[in-house]
């Protein structure tokens, strides 16, 4: 079973459980956030979550990222997240840390930013699509209700940019 690293609202580790136990019991937890851009800064890395994920199936989401695991850093989790979900050795650099909540999805982010032009191979249990979005259509797209987005995503990627001005 994968232990969860369990956090106070303001970031202070509390202990782990499962990740079934903190869906269940809507407890807070760790996550670490990558926003992926190309290397001229131009361009986002945009996905599509599979139909099969326990969170927000089938949204697109302009993050990449995870759960940080018990024993792990969130520094350890964005170059894993990287690595697992769309086959990225690059270094992801921290911006920022925040807080998410929606209903019982309650967490601390640690918002990374990283270049990479890819390649990318996504992984198939996480990620059914993927592909580059400009900035400026991000910018735009975050901001329709009708973008069918990923609420934690929709919400770091707004920050990511309202502290880039």
């Amino acid at each position: 079973m994968e232990q969860v690293l369990l956090v106070r609202p303001d970031g202070t580790p509390v202990g782990s459980a499962t990740r079934a136990r903190v869906r269940a019991e809507g407890l807070w937890h760790a996550c670490a956030a990558i926003v992926v851009r190309s290397s001229d800064g131009d361009r986002l890395f945009v996905h599509r979550r599979t139909d099969t994920k326990d969170v927000y199936p089938g949204l697109l989401d302009p993050t990449c990222g995870g759960v940080v695991a018990a024993g792990e850093t969130p520094d350890e989790c964005a170059a894993r997240e990287l690595a697992e979900e769309l086959g990225v050795a690059a270094e992801p650099r921290f911006r920022f840390r925040t807080t998410f909540v929606d209903g019982t999805v309650r967490y601390v982010a640690y918002v990374y930013e990283a270049r990479s032009d890819g390649p990318f191979t996504l992984q198939p249990e996480e990620v059914a699509w993927g592909g580059w979005e400009p900035l400026a259509e991000v910018r735009a797209k975050v901001e329709d209700p009708g973008w069918p987005a990923v609420p934690d995503g929709r919400a770091l990627i707004r920050e990511w940019l309202a502290r880039r001005r």
